[in-house]
């Protein structure tokens, strides 16, 4: 089974015993703000979520638990290569880990995949992500409104891309 290991993170494929750790996450009304489904009403949503996302494994997704420090906190990957995307329970927030745990993805994704790109589709208010995803070199490539409906309130989206780096020839 594939895990990466950052200083301070381990990034492992999903199991069906995360699943209290992720209904924490996906319960959290601030963790699902800027999300396309509104907060988890309780385990019995998350459960087929998870299972979905473990499902993708085997048609080719690359999710990723993130655990700090032995707990499970969020998650990081592509259900659908190359749309990639991170949660983070915002207990964590403010602590780099998003961008940590998305930067062994997104070398993970280059080096073990023969894709061109990454994409994240955003919603624009999230700037924290926004930011993090400049952090890791992504660039907006297009906008759109009223790209989903989230409960009474329509939400916009900020399309991004990540290029494959060239890579370096040694000989």
């Amino acid at each position: 089974m594939i895990e990466l290991r950052t200083p301070r993170l381990v990034l492992r494929r999903p199991r069906l015993d995360d699943l209290a750790a992720f209904y924490s996450v996906m319960s959290n009304p601030l963790a699902m703000r800027y999300w396309s489904t509104l907060p988890h009403s309780s385990i019995e949503v998350t459960r087929p979520w998870l299972e979905r996302m473990i499902d993708r494994l085997a048609s080719g997704g690359e999710d990723f638990a993130i655990e700090f420090e032995g707990r499970v906190i969020g998650d990081v990957g592509a259900g659908r290569l190359p749309e990639f995307g991170f949660m983070v329970h915002p207990d964590y927030w403010g602590r780099g880990i998003a961008t940590e745990a998305s930067r062994a993805f997104i070398d993970h994704a280059f080096d073990a995949r023969s894709v061109d790109q990454l994409t994240a589709d955003v919603d624009p208010r999230n700037t924290a992500s926004l930011r993090v995803l400049g952090k890791l070199g992504f660039t907006v490539t297009g906008t759109a409104r009223h790209t989903f409906l989230l409960g009474d309130e329509w939400c916009d989206s900020v399309y991004l891309s990540l290029p494959r780096p060239p890579r370096v020839l040694h000989g």
